[in-house]
């Protein structure tokens, strides 16, 4: 039968997350199946999820849903209960199946567009969704300590709850008090999640890092990003992110291996971005 599957999220029109899973359903030979973007915020989450039929695959969950897909899940995988958020739902027995991808997207964007596949300490830039995803994939790795710069010590308090169940030890930073060239220079790894306004001003110190994850994709090129490599250190972008994410969200829509070189010739088709490097 025809499937359906879809990203949800406000805002949403600027998601290249149709690119991948269309390119992943023609390569699959899936040519009935079709994918959408759905403008819709968290309060809506659980009546658009209540009204999906049996022709849908699965959803792909982004900004500012992904606690909302966690509630709803009837299934959640233990990653996704570690993270605390979900952006990934599929259609089980009587329910749903929350999953996190992101996970996959930090270590594979960091493994491929950086060489990072182990360290001790890592900062990390703001404390929403993707940045619990960030603390689950670097303790995955080794990361043992994190210094999270926030806006505030109450915005940390998710992010230190997720870092209590990983054994993490998590340094909560005021953003206004921070030392960021420090920062930058203490770890092995720096992972923003924060719009681009924010990380302006502080470009430069954060490019001293290391290796450096910036999840934000749009608008593209980040200032974060051209410091980055002005300095000539390691850049993972919020490409290469949503690139290794989105393998498995397509396998579990399908069922099937997900087509990656496909996917990604159709991410670098649809881009002008220079930055994203091979898988």
């Amino acid at each position: 039968m025809a499937r359906r599957a879809a990203v949800i999220g406000s805002p949403v029109a600027h998601s290249l997350s149709p690119v991948l899973h269309d390119a992943a359903f023609r390569a699959l030979g899936l040519t009935d199946w079709t994918y959408a973007r759905i403008e819709c915020d968290a309060p809506a989450v659980p009546d658009l999820v209540a009204g999906l039929d049996e022709s849908w695959a699965g959803l792909s969950v982004t900004m500012p849903n992904k606690r909302a897909a966690l509630a709803v899940a009837s299934e959640v995988t233990s990653r996704a209960a570690l993270v605390g958020a979900a952006n990934t739902l599929v259609p089980v027995d009587g329910g749903w199946r929350a999953d996190c991808t992101d996970v996959d997207g930090v270590l594979g964007a960091l493994s491929a567009a950086c060489g990072f596949t182990s360290g001790t300490r890592a900062v990390l830039l703001g404390a929403g969704g993707t940045a619990t995803a960030a603390l689950v994939a670097l303790a995955s790795v080794g990361v043992r300590s994190v210094a999270l710069v926030a806006r505030s010590v109450s915005r940390a308090a998710e992010a230190e709850g997720c870092a209590a169940r990983l054994g993490l030890a998590l340094e909560p930073v005021v953003w206004g008090t921070a030392d960021f060239a420090d920062l930058a220079a203490s770890c092995d790894v720096l992972v923003s999640t924060v719009p681009p306004a924010a990380t302006e001003p502080i470009a430069d110190a954060l490019a001293g890092a290391p290796c450096v994850l910036d999840v934000i994709y749009h608008p593209w090129p980040t200032p974060l990003a051209l410091a980055v490599r002005a300095r000539g250190r390691s850049l993972a972008t919020g490409l290469d992110m949503l690139l290794h994410q989105a393998f498995g969200q397509a396998e579990q829509f399908t069922g099937l291996p997900a087509p990656r070189e496909e996917m990604r010739r159709a991410l670098r088709s649809a881009t002008d971005d220079l930055l994203l490097l091979p898988i």
